[in-house]
């Protein structure tokens, strides 16, 4: 039976996070990249830390898979530990931010009370929400993975458009149609958002 911690007060850092951004030169946000597994979000999100590092920008990607294999990978993916693989990448995020990076996070993310519930922890305009929106049939035919065909055969529960929704943003910063625009076009978009927003 876990405890939760009481006995423990925030510690205010000596250099701020404002601090942080005047000596990089720009500013810091997380780009949370949600959508359907296969939509193309890793893919956009990596060329699009792949570009802002190129501009000699501070960035990270946090990639689903990948904290699964460490951070989170005592979850499952019942809707709980869904809800529980989100708030922690979201206190994950925010430090990344605090530090004065720029952030994406490639998670399927399906749920909006929880994408609602991450961007309370940030101040306004830094968390910035990029739906790839890719229809089922197309994200079926990718199957990258070949994890539709196993949801389809029943070999994984609670897949994600399957047996387990998906809840589309209404109201996303950004709206990438990866079906049809291209991955260039996409770090186009993305990278013009944040100039318009002044972070780069």
């Amino acid at each position: 039976m876990s405890t939760k911690a009481t006995n423990i007060t925030w510690h205010e850092q000596a250099i701020t996070k404002e601090e942080r951004r005047a000596q990089n030169g720009h500013g810091s946000c997380v780009l949370w990249f949600t959508g359907l597994s296969g939509s193309g979000k890793s893919t956009i999100a990596n060329a699009v830390s792949t570009e802002l590092y190129r501009q000699s920008i501070n960035e990270y990607v946090l990639d689903g898979d990948n904290v699964r294999h460490g951070l989170n990978k005592d979850l499952g993916f019942s809707e709980k530990d869904r809800n529980e693989n989100i708030r922690r990448i979201g206190e994950v995020a925010k430090l990344f931010v605090d530090s004065g990076k720029i952030v994406t996070t490639a998670f399927i993310s399906p749920f909006q009370a929880d994408r609602d519930q991450v961007r309370q922890l940030f101040e306004e305009g830094e968390f910035i929400e990029v739906f790839v929106d890719c229809p089922l049939e197309e994200c079926e035919k990718r199957d990258p993975k070949q994890l539709y065909k196993k949801a389809r055969r029943g070999e994984i529960k609670d897949f994600t458009g399957i047996d387990s929704p998906y809840e589309n943003p209404p109201q996303a910063e950004i709206t990438i149609a990866s079906g049809t625009q291209t991955v260039e076009e996409a770090v186009s978009t993305i990278l013009q958002y944040l100039r318009n927003q002044k972070i780069i």
